[in-house]
């Protein structure tokens, strides 16, 4: 099957779809109590990228709109709505904006967004979601993952450390049973723009996120929560240009031995 050609806006929809499953899970599992949230999330997006599509006189952007979505997807319950506006603009203009934009940067906005929030404010509780909502991040994980636009090398490094590393602690593998690591793991930790792109260096992302996540986890909680997470998500996205550099310098030096020994031979 030949894979579609994605360009930005195609990217955009077909990322935006995917967040919007489990999103419609969770509104379905907690109600309208979700939709200012939203609502807000999605005004102050728009508002930040038309804002700095003016200021550099570009066509506007609408990769805002994933941001917003997988935002409001992983802030817990009972944040305060000023809040979580405060949070996601910063997310959104030092995570991605200020750099130009969508793939120009390095960290996905919304860890940015997400790290702010759990540094400023203290007593932010976890984000509790359902069964519905973790069955709908694996259908929306699974068609991303056929789509390609989610790297298998990325989630299963993650799978492989985390899963090992969790069997040290109380819960084991079950630990890692939640809605809010599976769609970090999709959307955050998977994100190729936060990433490493070369194909060894997904490997070691991804098992580098996932050793990350169980070493910032606490042996106290029954599930693994926020926290964590993006700490794992954060540190891993730094990391992940120093990855793909000791990867390419690796691959370099190989192929110059292999011709000089073919010189040699010849």
């Amino acid at each position: 099957m030949t894979r579609p050609v994605w360009d930005a806006n195609r990217l955009t929809l077909a990322l935006a779809a995917g967040a919007a499953i489990p999103l419609a899970a969770r509104i379905a599992e907690t109600g309208a109590a979700l939709v200012p949230a939203l609502g807000l999330a999605l005004a102050l997006a728009l508002v930040w990228q038309a804002v700095f599509s003016r200021a550099r006189c570009r066509p506007m952007a609408w990769d805002g709109v994933v941001t917003a979505l997988v935002f409001v997807l992983l802030v817990p319950d009972g944040v305060p709505l000023w809040q979580q506006a405060l949070s996601l603009s910063f997310g959104i203009v030092l995570g991605s904006l200020i750099f130009g934009g969508r793939g120009r940067g390095f960290l996905n906005p919304v860890v940015v967004s997400l790290s702010f929030l759990l540094i400023s404010f203290q007593g932010i509780p976890d984000a509790v979601a359902g069964t519905p909502v973790l069955v709908a991040a694996g259908v929306s994980g699974a068609l991303l993952l056929a789509l390609g636009l989610v790297s298998w090398r990325i989630v299963t490094g993650f799978a492989l450390a985390a899963g090992l590393l969790a069997l040290s602690r109380p819960g084991g593998i079950a630990d890692l049973s939640s809605a809010t690591l599976l769609i970090s793991l999709v959307f955050l930790i998977a994100d190729p723009v936060a990433a490493a792109c070369t194909n060894t260096g997904r490997w070691l992302h991804g098992a580098l996120s996932g050793a990350l996540l169980i070493l910032f986890a606490t042996g106290t909680e029954a599930i693994i929560g926020l926290d964590p997470v993006i700490s794992a998500a954060f540190l891993a996205s730094l990391f992940a240009p120093l990855i793909d550099q000791g990867v390419i310098w690796r691959n370099t030096r190989l192929r110059a031995r292999r011709q000089i020994r073919g010189g040699h031979h010849g």
